[in-house]
């Protein structure tokens, strides 16, 4: 199978799991800490992979090898992504966060002309700019709320930058696979997560409450094991696997299809409407992401 057929599978699968992923982030968002969440999200994801890592399901051997960059890719993401992503959130309003949020693909392929000298095409330019202007009407098609709180837009493009930056850095780490690097993801997230959990709860008194959430709460260990296994590890293995692929640019343009799964995942599961406008959007964003990866030199297929 030619690669950029295996690379686009993979960062479907990708969107998929991502785009679903505030169903069942809204289970619990309103009652649960947001480091407890992240905590237990690392916590569980570094288990499953711990175990499939002894029983031979994927191959992770890191004996030997200098480790500073795979810090240097968990610093990037998961950790400042969702910090930056879940305070930027909070300072302002529902569209703001999504409009900037979806400049992604612009930034990765910013990123890439400066650090990996990998200039786009301007066909592909062209696609980009469609993919994220679909994704930036989705994301205001409620109606742009502005909050003009300048403090949370920086701390958002923080966010936008810290995920380009990790695209960027998976690309350049040639001597890990997939599987390392996904798995030094999750144990640097248990890591700085769980020591911000019991802070966080250590301050409230809560640290009890914090340790026994998924035993006593079945609606977040629902989430939980949908973030972890389904995100953590299985989306986060096939966005490294399909950055080695097809590059940074090239795997960025699909994030705004987890847009269009949300928007789809919203109308079928909350009965949400949807508009000619929504439509109208998808179609940019889909024609976009694939016109980022067909519109290459033949020899990169």
């Amino acid at each position: 199978m030619p690669k950029v057929l295996r690379a686009v599978g993979a960062c479907l699968i990708t969107s998929t799991f991502f785009g679903l992923s505030f169903i069942f982030i809204k289970l619990v968002v309103d009652e649960i800490p947001l480091f407890s969440m992240l905590a237990w999200r690392n916590v569980i994801a570094l288990i499953a992979m711990t175990i499939c890592a002894f029983a031979g399901i994927l191959k992770i051997n890191l004996k030997g090898k200098d480790l500073r960059p795979l810090l240097v890719l968990s610093l990037f993401q998961p950790i400042l992504y969702y910090i930056f992503e879940a305070l930027g959130v909070k300072m302002t309003t529902a569209s703001e966060s999504g409009i900037i949020i979806a400049c992604i693909p612009i930034m990765t392929m910013i990123f890439s002309i400066i650090f990996l000298k990998d200039k786009p095409t301007k066909l592909q330019a062209l696609f980009m700019v469609l993919t994220v202007a679909g994704a930036v009407i989705v994301a205001g098609i409620g109606g742009l709320k502005t909050s003009s709180n300048l403090l949370g837009y920086f701390i958002l493009i923080l966010a936008v930058c810290s995920d380009s930056a990790y695209s960027i850095t998976s690309q350049k780490l040639k001597d890990f696979t997939s599987a390392e690097k996904t798995y030094s993801m999750c144990v640097t997230g248990t890591v700085v997560f769980t020591i911000g959990a019991f802070v966080q709860n250590g301050m409230q008194g809560t640290i009890k409450e914090f340790i026994t959430l998924p035993f006593t709460n079945t609606g977040f260990l629902i989430c939980v094991l949908y973030l972890a296994i389904g995100c953590n590890i299985i989306a986060y293995l096939c966005s490294n696997y399909a950055i080695s692929l097809i590059g940074a640019t090239r795997r960025s343009a699909f994030a705004a299809v987890s847009t269009v799964i949300t928007v789809i995942a919203g109308v079928l599961y909350l009965h949400e409407p949807f508009s000619g406008l929504q439509a109208f959007a998808t179609a940019l964003i889909l024609i976009g992401a694939t016109g980022v990866n067909l519109a290459v030199k033949k020899e990169t297929l």
